[in-house]
């Protein structure tokens, strides 16, 4: 009588709040291998930023993985913001020790936090808008009343141009990122099948013409915000990735964020977000 076969071992479980920390790194890898990013710091060139590379960006992304699960856990335990901010607070001490001081992610910690957190709860198959609902219905209120860091830069800039910047778009549900950065991302992919960078700068510059974005504010101030948003909305007016040379205008522009110091880092991270929330509710659109 022959022995039976044995049967391949079981794999285990995956854990929900790992596989949404997962998602989360990828969607900060793909914001990073993303070029011509106007001022943005990419795998090609640093952008407007002296103090950062894309080495830096890979070490912060990699040491916020288990945050970004902790927050998953703790969305799926119904924890209220102030157990975010917790575990936030400890992200970004994170992020600084992996970057030696520098602020990578701290507005990516904050928005895709907040959504690591609506996934956890939401669970496996998070129908189209559900995230964003989900940081509204259940954080809205925390993310308003929170405290402020009184000498932030994007604070300063929201006290003086009287603009909401990520807090406000947080608090209403991302609606920028439902409204503008989907669609784009998805227009993007129909203007250039199969050239999914594309199809992010395609995003990436249509939240730069739409967001409030008070990195922009704070580096630029008034003329530079103004002036980024209009190069930004024209480019896209003109057919954006679509047209037969959109890599050399966008490449054209970033040049010229670059000699205005400009960098619209809130876009960024929004293109981060954009990425993620694609990646998890359109399994189930």
């Amino acid at each position: 009588m022959s022995a039976p076969a044995l049967r391949p071992a079981a794999r285990p479980a995956l854990d929900p709040a790992e596989d949404i920390a997962r998602r989360a790194v990828a969607a900060l890898r793909l914001e990073l291998e993303t070029y011509p990013k106007p001022g943005l710091v990419s795998h090609v060139d640093s952008g407007s930023h002296a103090d950062m590379d894309a080495a830096t960006f890979r070490a912060s992304a990699a040491a916020l993985e288990p945050f970004f699960a902790d927050l998953a856990r703790a969305g799926a335990a119904g924890e209220p913001m102030a157990a975010l901010r917790r575990v936030g607070i400890a992200a970004e001490a994170a992020m600084r020790a992996a970057t030696g001081g520098v602020n990578t992610h701290r507005g990516a910690i904050f928005g895709l936090g907040l959504l690591c957190a609506a996934a956890g709860a939401e669970g496996p198959g998070a129908a189209p808008g559900r995230l964003g609902a989900r940081v509204r219905a259940r954080y809205a209120q925390g993310i308003l009343d929170g405290p402020e860091l009184l000498h932030a830069p994007g604070a300063r800039a929201r006290r003086r141009h009287g603009v909401g910047g990520a807090p406000a778009e947080a608090a209403a549900g991302f609606p920028t990122l439902y409204g503008i950065g989907l669609p784009a991302l998805r227009r993007g992919r129909r203007l250039r099948p199969g050239e999914p960078e594309a199809a992010r700068v395609e995003a990436c510059l249509a939240l730069i013409a739409h967001l409030e974005d008070t990195n922009l504010l704070h580096r630029g101030g008034a003329a530079g915000y103004a002036f980024a948003r209009a190069e930004a909305a024209r480019l896209v007016a003109e057919g954006g990735v679509g047209l037969p040379d959109w890599r050399e205008r966008a490449t054209a522009l970033h040049g010229a964020f670059v000699a205005r110091n400009l960098s619209p880092g809130g876009a960024a991270d929004l293109l981060a977000m954009t990425l993620f929330v694609d990646a998890v509710e359109g399994e189930a659109a």
